[in-house]
């Protein structure tokens, strides 16, 4: 019986597949910001990789960079989660104890060389999905590399094959197999790889069309959306030509006067947060800053914000554990409603109105909210409601 996709991992591909990814991350590279490595995230290290570090750390041939919380060995051994032999220690101040914060370098992947990093480390800020198609990457924009490559202006946005920073590998990620489901349609019809395909190349190319703010591409892909979703008879060949017909003029859409319902989706994908995770609710004033620092130069920025949904609607998660089109659809809206409100926290707390430094701060939140806090699954059913 075919099920909704999960993340899993996979081992490296016999055959090469092929591999897209945007044009704003094709040529992706660490600039060593350390944003991930002092995140106080846990890193599992697998059982061949373990052995060969400790080894390393016997030898001398590496070793920690800072002293571990509570004078612990720098690879912990106990209250270990599944699949994993070890946990990198940290400092008492959350950073990963291999992390040179003079240098912004990790010692492992200094001295050792990226093989030996834990898999965590080596596909961070990579988000996949391979499906028969090939595999996709996007990038999760908590890595400020990832969030400043959305305020480039010297490539189109578009989806590209071949990108040079990502070669054909077995990326961690959601792994779509025979056995798993394709996406939908809607909630009783399956898409085809053809079919989504189209769609997903669709969805990118309104959110490149300068004619639309953010708000008309998420207005417009609703519309699309509908439309498509309505074809008779329902055949992937059907779906594509549904596609490939959509008007080519765009539906407006205006920045929302108050920030009510941006909160509301807010507090939805909250919802998605296990309770160990979740932050304390913070809206203080949210909604005048909104009014007064936000909204009134929220259009100035349409360009990234535009780049922003089409990294959430390319490679897209939602697409294979939500219920449709309209589905992804849904996701794209929350993830500006996120913006919108990470934007006027920044805004509060830098007292200061709307500027380059503090939106991509607001991505980072945003994405850190989304792809690291809340459960990709759980989203995927809240947001499903707009199916019905």
């Amino acid at each position: 019986m075919m099920q909704p996709a999960q993340p899993r991992r996979e081992d490296e591909p016999a055959v090469r597949r092929r591999v897209y990814a945007l044009s704003i991350h094709a040529d992706y590279k660490c600039h060593h910001s350390g944003a991930c490595c002092t995140a106080d995230w846990d890193v599992p290290v697998e059982l061949p990789l373990y052995r060969s570090l400790d080894e390393a750390l016997a030898s001398g041939r590496v070793a920690p960079a800072a002293q571990a919380d509570q004078h612990s060995r720098p690879l912990i051994v106990e209250d270990l989660p599944e699949n994993a032999a070890a946990m990198v220690a940290r400092t008492a101040s959350g950073d990963c104890v291999f992390y040179h914060r003079h240098s912004g370098l990790c010692v492992i992947h200094r001295d050792l060389g990226e093989p030996m990093l834990p898999a965590t480390c080596r596909h961070f800020p990579r988000l996949a999905v391979r499906d028969a198609r090939g595999t996709f990457i996007s990038l999760t924009h908590y890595c400020p590399t990832a969030a400043a490559s959305l305020f480039r202006e010297d490539v189109a946005i578009e989806i590209v094959e071949s990108p040079p920073a990502f070669p054909d590998a077995a990326y961690q990620g959601l792994v779509v197999t025979n056995e798993d489901w394709p996406p939908l349609l809607r909630p009783d019809v399956l898409a085809d790889p053809d079919s989504y395909t189209a769609w997903e190349w669709h969805m990118v190319a309104r959110c490149a069309d300068p004619r639309l703010s953010p708000e008309g591409v998420i207005a417009t892909l609703d519309r699309d959306a509908r439309s498509v979703r309505a074809v008779t008879p329902v055949t992937g060949a059907s779906i594509t030509n549904a596609i490939a017909r959509l008007p080519r003029d765009g539906v407006g859409g205006a920045v929302p006067q108050t920030l009510d319902s941006s909160l509301a989706d807010h507090a939805e994908a909250m919802q998605a947060v296990p309770d160990e995770w979740r932050p304390e609710p913070d809206a203080s004033d949210l909604a005048d800053v909104y009014v007064r620092d936000v909204r009134p130069a929220w259009s100035a920025w349409n360009a990234p914000l535009k780049r922003y949904l089409a990294a959430k609607a390319f490679a897209s998660w939602t697409a294979y554990q939500g219920r449709g089109f309209l589905t992804i659809v849904r996701g794209l809206d929350a993830a500006l409603a996120l913006v919108r409100v990470e934007a006027a926290r920044q805004c509060r707390d830098a007292r200061r109105a709307l500027d380059a430094a503090l939106l991509q701060e607001a991505f980072r939140q945003a994405d850190f909210a989304l792809n690291h806090l809340a459960a990709g699954d759980e989203l995927a059913e809240l947001w499903s409601k707009v199916e019905a």
